[in-house]
């Protein structure tokens, strides 16, 4: 899939994002534990938490709030930084949504 400057374009593209964030932040001790501090979502209630509404805004909240481990996902994944912005953005709600 190539990603152009207006990816995600829509909320199921914002939710593709935030469950490959997810994966990378799981696959990563380090990143995985320090979400789970901020969260307050404990190891064992993972899976039920991920199932929630809001969950997902969560996880791009999450990168977003760390520069370097944001650049570090965006090149890993070859996307723009301003991508995992615009998930944000949609996950969050219609007012949030660039003025689309």
């Amino acid at each position: 899939m190539q990603h152009h400057t207006s990816f995600p374009a829509n909320k199921d593209e914002a939710e593709a994002l935030a469950v490959t964030a997810l994966s990378a932040i799981a696959a990563d001790p380090k990143l995985l534990s320090r979400f789970m501090a901020l969260t307050g979502i404990e190891p064992q209630n993972l899976r039920h938490a991920a199932s929630e509404p809001g969950f997902l805004t969560s996880v791009t909240n999450f990168l977003m709030t760390d520069e370097s481990t944001l650049v570090a996902f965006a090149a890993n994944e070859g996307l723009r930084p301003e991508s995992v912005a615009r998930a944000h953005a949609f996950l969050s709600g219609p007012e949030a949504q660039f003025g689309e």
